[in-house]
């Protein structure tokens, strides 16, 4: 059994920076990959981050690259996108997921088996 909450979303204004956690209970995230992804209203959900289960390897979408920074603290079963430099195109609820394959970095949905339910992030222009 594997909960995951994300929190820290909120509005900002196109320049600016923001930060969202992902909290898991109910089993350490050591054992999971994780990745983050974004679903803009009427858009398909996409991949954004993803970090290993040890935070040694990351990938990040062309769109990503440059501003944002996934990182995870396994002794507090978090993970964490550090969002800097955000466009109005970055509005969307962002989703955090565990993946099985823990030594990878997936970037496909169906790779993921715990979801998130949440957190909006808007970016004012």
């Amino acid at each position: 059994q594997v909960q995951l909450v994300e929190s820290g979303g909120g509005l900002v204004q196109a320049g600016g920076s923001l930060s969202v956690s992902c909290v898991a209970s109910g089993r350490t995230l050591s054992n999971f990959a994780m990745g983050w992804f974004r679903q803009a209203p009427g858009k398909e959900r996409e991949f954004v981050a993803a970090i290993d289960w040890s935070g040694r390897k990351t990938d990040y979408a062309d769109s990503a690259k440059g501003r944002f920074t996934i990182s995870r603290d396994n002794a507090k079963n978090a993970v964490y996108l550090q969002m800097n430099s955000l466009k109005p195109e970055d509005t969307a609820v962002l989703y955090c997921a565990a993946a099985s394959e823990s030594w990878r970095t997936p970037r496909t949905l169906n790779a993921y088996a715990y979801w998130g339910q949440g957190t909006q992030v808007t970016v004012s222009s």
